[in-house]
Formats: structure tokens, C-alpha cells, sequence
């Protein structure tokens, strides 16, 4: 970057605590209301209903600034048009994952950037992205499980000037919208994305105006210093000095199936630093499991993975009045392995399932902060898999649907997990409504997965169950990790369920894995999903058999497992009603605990880590 920071030493001495106060505020307000302005006008299920789309609000010297969600950065397009070139009115557009600086993961997150201006000089950036629903490709939705190369995944868009002084390149427009399946839409969103942005730098602009570039400026920096020290000295300071290593993995990348995918961390803490290093992480993926972190000394990673710490602070309430913007980045240094690591891979290696490797570092560093202070961590969760489907519908005309399923949370040494969450914030399922007057799809059943949450002290939060009839001829595709490996317990708490998708007709099903690029479905077969739980927190036999007695009233845990797993005797009643029997729970548990043959393990992987070591996992079959 050419931009060089001024001196705000003064100012920010001088911040007026009000002052700092309403421009927090005022930042916050602006996000959300960028984010309302993409939710309304946008055109596609991806984005309008599923939220799948980010906004972020960034000083002239890149620095995230707000903390509601993750976003991209604006450093690519300060690397490739110094911002003295820029005039009011441009709009970048990029989505290229090898030259976005590492903060775009797949093609079809094409990301709008507006500069902010104030007296003539850029002096911030709006940014907003969306998972768009097609941006070309082998695969309809632009997300080929089977990719070998970039190539196959869509267009890529290298940072570019979209928008000059308020006047559109129609030529690259043009080929933007000749490269998808879906051009009207796309063009609605981008417009939708666009136009939210640039409500947005008006509202910056306006904030300038009111208090001076020096006072915002000096109030960017304290809004920064306060993330910054809540990591140093409020969470830090809850793990110890030393090192501390663990891996995970992922199971399959649609091409060398089975296999296990190595990422290798090791963390280590000193006073109000913490390294990570990533050496020992596996080679790059010959399929799309591929994750290009290691741009910009890594602050995309970190701002994505320094949340996991929030979980060390007092109460929950406290965690959740912490923000992650650029300021945390001061805290943690990255050490990536040389290039040509899953993440580090080296163009054109496919990147679109880059997801299972971006989920995977979340659970990766909470695993290793798990072991420093005594599993008071909150278990593994697995909240992102691509589900939809396409074909030639009633009417004649081509049809896509692409949906985002959540999962279960953790569960936590204070409360059980979530259920059916979304990592994505604000994002959610696609109600059956819209499914079924869009497509020709019947959507069945919707409902949370019984005994999907690792048992635990703190039980895991439930998965989906979704159920679709196809109404036409058609295909199904998933993107989907953890269909073999459970989200992981923790402190003795036991893994959750994994993912599966099934394609169902007349009670025969057929498991499909979880990189699926187009397995046929016939009019009225069903396709059944089911999501991952989180996994469980503590030791099972722990749990109040009154809340185990509750969970399979709610059906959320079944009377087997109730029994099995948590070791509880119950009654149910006419009404439904399940009542533990107080002193065969005893008993049964005593039992069960004299048949363990080792102490619990601080971290459970559950069975399908054991069945793909021993070699016992066999590929997915294809029947297409």
C-alpha cells in the first residue's frame, strides 16, 4: 500500500469520550444499515433470503474498524489503484482469490469496494460481498466438488474499476454477465451491493463533516486500541505462558477420498502476544479444499479465528460485548509454512470449497486453547455445507437453487449448545415457502435432528433435518465437511453426529458424500439432509437426569440415548411426558462408569476418526 499513517498522537490524547462514543455508534449504524439497504433490494435466495453477504467499514489505511461480523479487506484495490488515482463516484469490483490479499475465499463472493472522500482525499472504504449464486464454471453455483484448477470454478475477477466517477464499464459488465447462469440476478445484486455502499460512504463523509478528519481519525484509533487491550489483558492473560500444539483434519476434497487432510497448529503464548504457527500443515489439496491465508501477514486469519478467544472472558455476557476489528491484529503473529499447503496453496490450485479448511482453523485453534486451560472451551461446531439443486423445470426454463445449512453449536461448561445455527451472522435457512414457489421442490419436513448433539454435561446443539421432493427431473449438488468426522466433544464430552445427505425412493435411500456436483434425482424421490450437531461439553453422566428427562420430552435426545449415552432410566408417560427414576439412574450410571476402560479424553473425535485411520472408510460412490 502508498497510503502512509499521520500523526494522530495528539488527537487521540484529546478523544472526548462522547465524541468516541457516537462515532462507535454512528460506524455500527452505518454497517447495519448497508447491510438492511443489500437485504432489501437484493434479487437472489442466496443473498435476500439466506443473507449470505458481509459489510465492512475500513480506515484510508485498511484497517477494519467494526466488529458485527467478518468481511474482505480493501487492500487489493489500494495495492492496484493508489488511492490518490481515486475520484468520487468509483466502485472496485474483484472476487480473483489469489489477488484479493486473502480475504476472498471462492469465486462467487464478488466483493463491491467505495472509497470515502473528505476534502478531496480518500480518507475510508465501504465494502460489502455476497455469495452469489453463479458466477460460471463447470458446475451450476459455481462450486465444482471435483475442480482440479481455478479454471473450473468461474470467472475471476482481479480488482478493477467498475464504477468510474459514477459512470459503469459496460464491457466488463458485458462479460461478467456472459459468465453466469443467472445474469439478471446477478446484475440486480451487484447493483443492490453497489448502491448499498455508496448510501454508506455518504454516511461516512457525513461523519467527517461533523466532527473533523483529526477527531474521527483519533477516534478510529482508540475504537482500535480498545479491541487490541481487551485481547492483551482481559483474554490473554487466562492462558498460560508456553506452547501448545494440536491438528485436525479434513476428511475428503471430492477427488483423493478417503483421506485425511492435515492442519497442524502450534500456539505460543508469551505475556500479551501469541504466535501461531501453521508448520506441519499437509499439502495443498488436488481438489477444492484449498485456503489462500497467508496474504497480508495473515489478518484476514486472524481477524476470522481471534473470536474463538471472546470465550475466555468472565461471563457470557461479557464475551459478548467484545468486538474483533484490525486492533486484534497487534495481538497474535502468524507463521505460515513455505507455499504449497492447504493453506498456502499455489495458483491455480481450486479453492471453492475453501470453506471446510476456514472452518476448520475456528476448531483447530480452539482445540489448542482447549489443552491451556483445562477445557474451559466451548466444543466443536460445523456450521456452513452448500445444498441445491438444478435442472429444467415445469415451465420449460432452467432453474438453480442454492441453500446454506447451519448446524449445531458446542456445547459449553455453562450452557448446552445452540441449535440449527449459522455461522454466517444473521444468516438462516430458506423458508419453505419461498423453495417451493420459486422451484419445483416440496419441502417435507424441516425439523432439528434428534441425537445430533454430542453428549455431554452440556449436551451438543441439534443439526437440521431437511427433507425436498423433487417435483421434476433433476440434480443435486453438496458442499459439505464433517461427513465422517463428528464436531469434535470436549473435556470428556462426546462428538456430535455428522453430516449425510440421502436420496430416497420408496424407503431405499442412497448416502451421497459431501462433495456432490450433480447426482440425479428423479421426480418424487426424496432428498433428505441432515446437518452436523455440535459437539458435547463434559461428562455425560454428569448431566441433571431432569434435563436429560426434558431433552426427550423435546425430542431432542431419544429415550435410547438418554439410556446408553447419559445413563438415565426414565419413565414416559400417556402424555409424553418423560420422568427419570431417580434411583435406577444411579445405579445405571455407576455401571456404565466401571465399564470404561480409560479415563475420558479431553478431546473426542468420535468414531469416524478411528474408522478412517483404520482404513475402514470406503470412497463415495457415484452413480453419474
Amino acid at each position: 500500500m502508498t497510503m502512509q499513517p499521520r500523526d494522530v498522537t495528539a488527537a487521540k490524547a484529546a478523544v472526548d469520550p462522547i465524541v468516541l462514543q457516537i462515532v462507535e455508534g454512528t460506524l455500527n449504524s452505518i454497517e447495519a444499515e448497508i447491510e438492511y439497504a443489500i437485504e432489501r433490494t437484493a434479487r437472489s435466495p442466496m443473498i435476500r433470503e439466506a443473507h449470505d453477504y458481509r459489510v465492512g467499514l475500513f480506515d484510508r489505511r485498511c484497517r477494519k474498524l467494526t466488529g458485527r461480523s467478518y468481511s474482505a479487506m480493501p487492500n487489493a484495490v489500494v495495492r492496484d489503484f493508489p488511492p490518490e488515482t481515486m475520484r468520487p463516484g468509483d466502485v472496485f469490483l474483484m472476487n480473483d482469490t489469489y489477488l484479493t490479499e486473502g480475504s476472498i475465499g471462492h469465486l462467487p463472493d464478488l466483493c463491491s469496494t467505495v472509497p470515502v472522500f473528505h476534502d478531496g482525499e480518500v480518507v475510508a472504504f465501504i465494502q460489502a460481498f455476497g455469495h452469489h449464486d453463479d458466477i460460471g464454471g463447470r458446475v451450476p453455483g459455481s462450486m465444482p466438488g471435483t475442480a482440479t484448477s481455478v479454471f473450473e470454478e468461474g470467472l475471476a475477477v482481479p480488482p478493477i474499476k467498475f464504477y468510474d466517477q459514477g459512470v459503469r464499464n459496460e464491457a466488463a459488465f458485458t462479460i461478467i454477465k456472459r459468465n453466469t447462469r443467472v445474469p439478471e440476478m446477478l446484475a440486480a445484486d451487484l447493483d443492490s451491493e453497489m448502491q448499498a455502499c455508496l448510501v454508506g460512504a455518504r454516511r461516512m463523509a457525513e461523519l467527517f463533516e461533523r466532527f473533523g478528519r483529526d477527531t474521527v481519525e483519533a477516534c478510529f484509533q482508540a475504537i482500535l486500541d480498545k479491541c487490541r487491550d481487551i485481547f492483551a489483558d482481559e483474554l490473554l492473560p487466562k492462558i498460560a505462558d508456553g506452547e501448545y500444539a494440536w491438528e485436525d483434519y479434513v476428511e475428503h476434497d471430492g477427488l483423493t477420498d478417503p483421506k485425511l487432510h492435515k492442519l497442524a497448529l502450534r500456539m505460543i503464548k508469551r505475556g500479551r502476544k501469541i504466535t501461531l504457527d501453521f508448520t506441519g500443515t499437509d499439502p495443498q489439496s488436488a481438489g477444492p479444499i484449498n485456503w489462500p491465508a497467508d496474504y497480508a501477514d495473515g489478518a484476514f486469519l486472524i481477524k476470522w479465528i481471534a473470536p474463538i478467544l471472546r470465550n475466555l472472558a468472565d461471563t457470557p455476557e461479557r464475551a459478548a460485548e467484545i468486538d474483533v476489528n484490525e486492533g486484534v491484529c497487534e495481538v497474535f503473529d502468524v507463521i505460515f509454512p513455505p507455499k504449497g499447503t492447504l493453506i498456502t496453496p499455489e495458483w491455480p490450485a481450486p479453492t471453492n470449497a475453501r470453506s471446510f479448511v476456514l472452518l476448520r482453523c475456528l476448531g483447530l485453534l480452539a482445540g489448542t486453547v482447549a489443552q491451556a486451560v483445562d477445557g474451559r472451551i466451548p466444543a466443536d461446531q460445523e456450521t456452513i455445507r452448500y445444498t441445491g439443486f438444478f435442472g429444467i423445470g415445469r415451465d420449460g426454463t432452467p432453474f438453480l437453487s442454492r441453500e446454506v445449512l447451519g448446524g449445531g453449536s458446542g456445547g459449553r461448561w455453562y450452557a448446552d449448545g445452540n441449535d440449527a445455527i449459522h455461522i454466517v451472522p444473521d444468516s438462516r435457512n430458506q423458508p419453505a415457502e419461498f423453495t417451493e414457489t420459486r422451484f419445483p421442490l416440496l419441502v417435507e419436513k424441516l425439523a432439528l435432528r434428534t441425537d445430533s448433539g454430542g453428549a455431554g454435561f452440556r449436551r451438543g446443539g441439534l443439526g437440521y433435518e431437511k427433507h425436498y421432493r423433487a417435483l421434476v427431473d433433476c440434480r443435486t449438488i453438496v458442499t459439505a465437511d464433517r461427513v465422517r468426522l463428528g464436531c469434535y466433544g470436549v473435556n470428556g464430552g462426546a462428538a456430535g453426529q455428522p453430516f449425510c445427505v440421502t436420496v430416497d425412493l420408496d424407503g431405499e435411500a442412497r448416502a451421497l458424500g459431501g462433495l456432490v456436483d450433480g447426482e440425479p434425482v428423479k421426480a418424487g424421490q426424496v432428498v433428505r439432509v441432515v446437518t452436523t450437531g455440535g459437539g458435547g461439553w463434559g461428562d455425560p453422566l454428569s448431566r441433571e437426569p431432569e434435563l436429560v428427562a426434558r431433552d426427550v420430552t423435546e425430542g431432542r435426545v431419544s429415550p435410547e440415548a438418554a439410556h446408553d449415552d447419559y445413563g438415565v432410566v426414565l419413565t414416559i408417560g400417556i402424555d409424553g411426558v418423560a420422568i427419570p427414576d431417580t434411583n435406577a439412574t444411579a445405579a445405571l450410571r455407576d455401571e456404565i462408569r466401571l465399564r470404561r476402560a480409560a479415563p475420558l479424553s479431553m478431546i473426542d473425535r468420535g468414531p469416524g476418526f478411528a474408522a478412517m485411520l483404520s482404513g475402514a472408510c470406503k470412497p463415495w460412490t457415484r452413480t453419474s
